[in-house]
């Protein structure tokens, strides 16, 4: 019996529940993160140059080297990267390339977002009110009495 009082005291615990509430805010907001990425920014980067990183990629088997330099001479343009992967393993360096972009990307919104809130936290903290000091206890007072009765000499 002491171990499923304890392990209910471990899961009805505070911290839990804070972490449970964090994981799923935190998977809402990496799908809102993702699409910002996906949508707005990866296709602001890529319209000086055209670039469409994750098409990026060299065949590694002679088999999809013959693949990939068919499809180029029927077409003028290689093929996907899902198309090469059908034709024989590949490396994939432009897919790599995307995920570190997103990664610095997604890094750098997370610290505005934390630079936000610190800012935020701080200013709430600057503007509550500072309590009045508290008064002399009862027993301050009657010291201070005996003080001032021993400096007038009585």
């Amino acid at each position: 019996m002491g171990f499923v009082k304890e392990f209910r005291e471990f899961a009805l615990k505070g911290n839990v529940l804070d972490l449970a509430v964090g994981v799923i805010i935190g998977g809402a907001f990496g799908k809102i993160i993702n699409s910002a990425i996906a949508d707005v920014i990866m296709p602001l980067v890529s319209i000086p140059g055209k670039a469409d990183f994750s098409n990026l990629y060299f065949p590694l088997t002679e088999k999809g080297r013959e693949a990939v330099n068919a499809a180029y001479q029927a077409t003028g343009i290689n093929p996907s990267l899902e198309e090469a992967r059908k034709a024989g393993a590949v490396f994939a360096y432009g897919s790599f390339i995307t995920e570190v972009i997103n990664f610095t990307i997604l890094a750098f919104c997370v610290f505005l977002i934390v630079k936000a809130f610190n800012t935020a936290r701080k200013r709430f903290e600057a503007e509550k009110a500072v309590p009045p000091p508290a008064g002399p206890t009862n027993e301050e007072k009657l010291l201070a009495e005996i003080r001032d009765l021993l400096k007038s000499g009585r």
